[in-house]
């Protein structure tokens, strides 16, 4: 039997769901129901300060030290892969660690815009509005490559990816540094 180890504590694997339901609830709700949508938003909002902090001082894998690589390691990670050498990651791999960067921060910036939007200097700004709707697609393209990449490593390592992130739990490796 093989061991699994916990690698995603439960804030991680709650704040990643909430993430996913509130967004699509946003999307939902853009048209049509603005006290709902900006509620979410400020969730939203509240979530993502959370997550920054616990990057700081949750468990080892949780922490932005654990996954967040310069470029040089993120494109040397993505080359190993296109060459199928690349090294399988207990946590986050450089390329993961770049897109969770990525989208907290374009997670981030439609919170801010959107909140910007209720304030006297930017209400019924249509810029500030562009912009905000330019954030919330972006996280749709990078939400898009994200899956795409849960799917690549789960296919390429052997392991389902969604369901480590339901359980935290992840397989071991014996003899090998991960």
């Amino acid at each position: 039997m093989t061991e699994r180890v916990l690698v995603w504590d439960r804030f991680v694997r709650l704040f990643h769901w909430s993430q996913l339901v509130l967004i699509a609830g946003c999307w939902a709700t853009s048209d049509s129901g603005k006290t709902l949508h900006e509620t979410m938003g400020y969730a939203i909002g509240a979530l993502i300060a959370m997550r920054l902090v616990w990057g700081f001082i949750g468990p080892r894998h949780a922490r932005f030290a654990d996954f967040v690589r310069g470029p040089g390691a993120v494109l040397s990670y993505l080359r190993d892969l296109l060459a199928g050498r690349e090294r399988r990651y207990l946590g986050h791999n450089p390329a993961g660690g770049a897109m969770i960067v990525a989208l907290l921060a374009m997670v981030a910036g439609t919170v801010v815009t959107g909140w910007l939007q209720t304030t006297d200097a930017f209400w019924g700004s249509s810029a500030m509005e562009q912009i905000h709707e330019a954030f919330a697609v972006m996280i749709l393209v990078l939400a898009g490559l994200h899956v795409g990449g849960v799917i690549l490593e789960s296919w390429r390592h052997h392991e389902n990816l969604v369901a480590a992130m339901l359980t935290g739990r992840k397989r071991l490796r014996t003899g090998r540094r991960d």
